[in-house]
């Protein structure tokens, strides 16, 4: 499987932060916060990951992460010269799935759970379809609605439905086959003039092939879309991390529970930036 981390957000809502770098690179209290999706693909054992950024935007990007081997993965970069819809990273990515199935993260988009290993290995755990997350929220009027029976599989999609039949949302982190790439290159823009992701996984209803793995209300999701969720969202981060212990979107440690770094490897990087708390949690592990 593949991961794709669009990232391509300019952040026009968190201006003036996002005039000298681009919103997947703004500081979530104490990392970018496009570590904490690149953490998740590293958690659900991907290691060939593409980041889509905006235009003329890739250096700053590289240099947080080459091409991932100081985390023994492959990063690849491709910008998105239009923003015309989250669907579009598969165009965009087309060449890079190639055979294989994908994921796909959005950049501003943050789980944490104790167990989020476990969920994610769900909801890749089929070859064919699709695969979404379902996130219980108390006032789905707002979002991407989705209703799906007691084994998963989904039976509606409805956009800020007035009468909502169920209280899941889908939130920014999705598993295709690859079919997604056919199905992208045949979207219609919406209304909007973007092609939307809700009518990719309303294709994958169609088929029957569209599966739900609801969220306890015990995970986290935060949004880092304005500037009070941005605050919000890291007084959250702090609040977790000092409560367990246990640091969130720590790509080092990701890294070396999947095998792909040794010890030794996250304790260099610790060494190299041991006057900071996160270079101290590395040496600590």
């Amino acid at each position: 499987m593949k991961g794709i981390i669009l990232a391509a957000g300019k952040g026009t809502r968190l201006y003036p932060a996002t005039t000298p770098i681009c919103k997947p690179l703004v500081t979530v209290y104490d990392k970018p916060l496009i570590y904490y999706p690149l953490s998740l693909l590293l958690m659900a054992g991907i290691k060939d990951i593409l980041i889509i950024t905006p235009p003329d935007d890739t250096e700053p990007f590289a240099r947080c992460f080459g091409e991932g081997s100081a985390l023994g993965i492959h990063i690849t970069y491709k910008e998105q010269k239009v923003q015309c819809g989250i669907a579009d990273a598969f165009r965009i990515g087309k060449d890079f799935i190639g055979n294989d199935s994908v994921c796909l993260a959005l950049a501003d988009n943050i789980f944490y759970h104790k167990d989020f290993a476990t969920l994610l290995q769900q909801a890749r755990s089929d070859e064919t379809g699709a695969a979404v997350f379902g996130y219980y929220v108390d006032n789905p009027q707002a979002f991407g609605v989705v209703e799906f029976d007691a084994s998963g599989k989904a039976i509606s999609i409805e956009e800020k439905p007035a009468h909502p039949k169920s209280n899941y949302i889908i939130p920014g982190l999705y598993f295709y086959d690859n079919q997604v790439i056919a199905i992208a290159e045949n979207l219609q823009p919406s209304a909007r003039g973007e092609l939307e992701i809700t009518d990719v996984n309303i294709e994958y209803l169609q088929k029957g092939q569209l599966r739900v793995v609801p969220m306890g209300k015990d995970v986290q999701w935060l949004d880092a879309g304005s500037s009070d969720s941005l605050l919000d969202a890291s007084n959250i981060i702090k609040e977790i991390q000092n409560t367990t212990g246990h640091y969130v979107g720590c790509i080092e440690e990701e890294a070396y529970k999947q095998g792909y770094i040794s010890k030794e490897d996250v304790h260099a990087i610790g060494q190299d930036h041991n006057k900071t708390n996160y270079g101290q949690y590395l040496l600590s592990l």
